[in-house]
């Protein structure tokens, strides 16, 4: 049966015909060599030219990267290679490297070395530590020298294909080749290693349109590959998956199983003839080059075969090698960091008889499941024994109990049930089966809907309109999380109802019991893994953040400087572990009590709650108290919080000066005072707003206060420490306010308000207008001397200021009948500076009642 091999293509761009490729070991970038004598750098993630240079006006047939050096290098028709530093794209060197046109270049892994082929019929060897120097030439091939490839497993070998319809294996330091492989009947284009160590095995293709697989030990061909309908130009296998990968002047791409040499797939982008190939070792991507463009398709999952049992052993799979770990045996004196990578000690359990796609561990853990090449076997998680496989599947997935599984096949639209390794019953709906989802129930996807079936009986508990990509059950069963391409909806289900419903007798509809779900919650984020501890559901989405879902809220743990993937939550260590593709494990602190305290509070069980309050670590309280208060509890948010900023904002929003005050003590803040000050203004509190506000400095809030009760003491005291820390402003107001007029002059001539204090004594104080014309003409002098001598002095010029000797008249009546209010006024009763440590003056203020006054002191001006 088939792979599992989903296509998709990740990046496109129309170009000239596309010559030579590479792709990046490490960055998102395709490296493009161009008949049209270019070579372009694109950025396959943003779909951005990250870098272009025209390397010659004839054709560049060859291009790689040298990533250990920040080159790349490419050889074109003008029988030249030229090496540029791909970041500023500084040319490193530029010589004649052949005689003829240059069909490839190949760089070395380890050494300091390129392979050059040519239509010289020659092999090169070249050496840029030695200043490019040609150390080696390599003769053998009667014709044109398509394609030069080193063996991974030794990189001393390499393999040449040439137009001679021979493929020849070297050995560097030897001028002979070693031996020479014959079987095409036209010309050899391609030839390539096989990049695992375990097979003894290259691959060519030629213009006679076949793929040959071919043992260099035996020096024998193993298998010939038919289908293309033209020359076939490339050929390679991948690196990660067991694949072959072929490209032709048919313009087609065939993939080839490597295992069985089955074609599993075809792909026909319409861009005329495929003349390379390139793959990365660190993703499954392979990029095409056409005619007309390049392609980059993903090939498979990125997600690694991977599982992890409830007490943290770990089964993963590298190729078809089986490899088993424990996160828990790590040293009790390790120090494990989040985020860190986990030094796992691993042990290797043997070959799987098939390519592993999937593995998953049964609930209990002592059984696991390795799905591959349409094909299922059940092994013994401890030792790898098999204990059942099956064939013709297109999925396998366990059930809530771990005696029990179910499979879906790929001849039949029929869904079999298997118990203790037995087949107990089958399941064959009226619609076609195009998903399985096991857990607490079966879940089947056909094209426009879910269907959930009980595992005993196989009957319908609810039909949902949603097609989701992946389905996670809690472990206690009432809960569900279903995922579609965009969001996640979090349902709970209710089994009593079910039973219920089929317990009644009543038929039930073709939608199934509809009050056996209801929706708890939606998650608006794409989600890549998920999994559930207790009530908590814990994912990862599309933009790298590790999130848990509670009770209606996302609380976010971090942020993944790359995808991970979540394999598994082990609560005694109060960790969620995560791995990568290259199953590189990392893990997070996510404490189980924190989680538990939270679920009990979404279902307002607080007696639960409280007993988890006191085993809440002090580093998680913060975080606890932010859920609470979002949910509304402030009081218990108030409890929680350690921050004393976060204690202070709630006490704030909660009214509780006495909290807000304790903190605003330890954290002398001003503007926390300030914000008491406010709220004892409005709880009507004077003797408290005095205090906060003194505390705060805020010199305006005390001015309020105290010209609200008419202390004029205060104010006086006030206007001068006002002054004193600039605040002139608020010290002008205060001696407005005790009607000293001259002390406001002062303040402003003072501060170099000149002009200011003339026209404010022009209304306010007549009699010194001279005076202060004076000041004002000789300080305007000093920059606009015509402007000064402009001013008008209303002593030598009074036809100039009618009714002047009113207003001196009036200045006088007002000195009279409104004295300046000083500190020792009758009416003073209270100093605002006296016992400031007190949270309470009212004694030393009296009372202000507007009862004491009657309507016509009121209306009195």
């Amino acid at each position: 049966m088939p792979l599992k091999l989903d296509v998709k293509r990740v990046f496109s761009a129309r170009s000239d015909r596309v010559k030579g490729l590479d792709l990046h070991p490490v960055e998102p970038w395709v490296l493009v060599a161009l008949y049209s004598g270019q070579v372009h750098i694109w950025d396959f993630e943003k779909s951005a030219l990250v870098k272009s240079q025209d390397i010659c006006p004839l054709p560049v047939r060859a291009a790689r990267f040298i990533a250990r050096k920040s080159w790349f290098v490419a050889a074109s028709d003008d029988n030249h290679v030229r090496a540029y530093n791909y970041n500023t794209l500084e040319k490193v060197v530029s010589f004649e490297a052949h005689s003829d046109y240059i069909r490839c270049v190949t760089v070395h892994p380890t050494q300091p070395y390129i392979l050059t082929g040519g239509d010289d019929t020659l092999v090169k060897l070249w050496d840029w530590e030695r200043k490019w120097q040609c150390i080696q030439v390599f003769e053998g091939h009667n014709h044109f020298v398509f394609r030069v490839s080193i063996n991974p497993r030794d990189n001393n070998i390499f393999s040449s294909a040439s137009l001679d319809r021979t493929i020849k294996v070297w050995q560097i330091g030897q001028s002979a080749p070693n031996f020479t492989l014959d079987g095409h009947q036209s010309s050899v284009n391609c030839v390539e290693y096989f990049p695992g160590g375990d097979k003894p095995y290259m691959i060519s293709s030629a213009d006679d349109r076949e793929v040959k697989v071919w043992d260099y030990q035996n020096k024998s061909c193993v298998q010939t590959l038919d289908g293309h309908a033209h020359n076939v130009t490339c050929v390679a296998f991948h690196p990660v998956l067991p694949l072959i990968v072929s490209g032709s002047e048919d313009g087609t791409v065939r993939v080839w199983n490597s295992n069985t040499y089955r074609l599993e797939t075809t792909l026909n982008y319409g861009l005329e003839r495929v003349w390379c190939l390139a793959f990365s070792s660190s993703s499954n991507c392979v990029a095409i080059g056409y005619d007309e463009g390049t392609i980059l398709v993903q090939l498979g999952r990125e997600d690694p075969a991977i599982s992890m049992d409830s007490g943290g052993k770990l089964i993963f799979a590298r190729q078809s090698e089986i490899h088993q770990a424990n996160v828990r045996n790590l040293g009790a004196d390790t120090e494990i960091k989040d985020g860190e990578r986990l030094t796992l000690a691993t042990k290797v359990l043997g070959n799987a008889d098939i390519y592993p796609q999937d593995i998953k561990h049964n609930p209990n853990g002592r059984f696991v499941v390795m799905c591959g090449n349409g094909e299922y076997i059940i092994y013994t998680a401890m030792a790898l024994r098999n204990k059942a496989f099956g064939s013709g599947i297109q999925e396998f997935v366990w059930s809530s109990d771990s005696s029990e599984y179910a499979i879906r096949e790929t001849s039949f639209s029929k869904i079999k049930v298997f118990k203790n390794f037995k087949e107990t019953r089958s399941l064959a709906p009226q619609f076609t089966p195009e998903g399985l989802y096991g857990g607490h129930l079966l879940g089947v996807r056909s094209a426009n809907c879910l269907s959930f079936y009980t595992w005993d009986t196989l009957a319908l508990v609810r039909r949902i309109m949603i097609v989701p990509t992946k389905v996670w059950w809690s472990e206690s069963g009432e809960l569900v999380a279903i995922c579609t391409g965009e969001s996640v909806f979090i349902l709970r289900f209710s089994r009593a109802c079910a039973d219920e419903a089929f317990g009644s007798g009543e038929e039930i509809g073709e939608d199934g019991v509809e009050e056996a779900f209801e929706v708890v919650g939606e998650v608006e984020e794409s989600i890549l893994t998920g999994l559930w501890a207790g009530d908590c559901f814990i994912y990862t989405n599309s933009v790298n953040r590790l999130n848990y879902f509670v009770g209606g809220e996302i609380v976010s743990v971090c942020h993944l400087d790359r995808t991970m993937y979540i394999i598994g939550y082990l609560a005694k260590e109060n960790r969620v572990y995560l791995c990568d593709r290259d199953i590189n494990v990392v893990s997070y602190t996510l404490s189980v009590v924190v989680l538990e305290y939270q679920t009990a509070v979404m279902r307002q069980d607080f007696d639960t709650a409280d007993r988890f309050l006191p085993q809440i670590p002090a580093d998680q309280r913060t975080r606890v108290a932010r859920f609470l208060e979002r949910q509304g509890f402030k009081k218990q948010a108030l409890r929680m919080a350690t921050d004393p900023e976060h204690r202070f904002d709630i006490a704030l929003a909660l009214h509780d000066i006495t909290v807000c005050v304790e903190v605003a003590r330890e954290l002398d803040d001003e503007s926390k005072w300030k914000q008491i000050g406010n709220l004892a203004l409005k709880q009507g509190d004077i003797g408290l707003a005095q205090q906060c506000l003194t505390s705060a400095k805020d010199h305006s809030g005390l001015l309020l206060i105290a010209s609200s009760v008419g202390d004029h003491a205060s104010i006086q005291r006030l206007g001068e420490e006002a002054r004193a820390a600039g605040k002139h402003n608020v010290a002008f107001l205060s001696k407005f306010v005790l009607n000293d007029v001259d002390g406001c002059i002062d303040l402003l001539v003072g501060t170099g308000r000149v002009a200011e204090a003339a026209l404010f004594a022009r209304s306010h104080r007549p009699s010194r207008m001279s005076e202060l014309v004076h000041v004002w003409k000789e300080d305007l002098a000093k920059a606009n001397p015509k402007a000064a001598e402009s001013l008008a002095d209303p002593g030598l010029y009074p036809n100039l200021f009618p009714e002047l000797e009113e207003a001196l008249e009036l200045e006088k009546q007002r000195d009279i009948n409104c004295p300046t209010l000083h500190a020792d006024s009758a009416a003073q009763k209270s100093d605002l500076h006296e016992d400031t440590d007190s949270l309470d003056l009212d004694e030393d203020l009296g009372e202000v009642n507007l009862d004491d006054f009657d309507d016509d002191d009121l209306d009195s001006e």
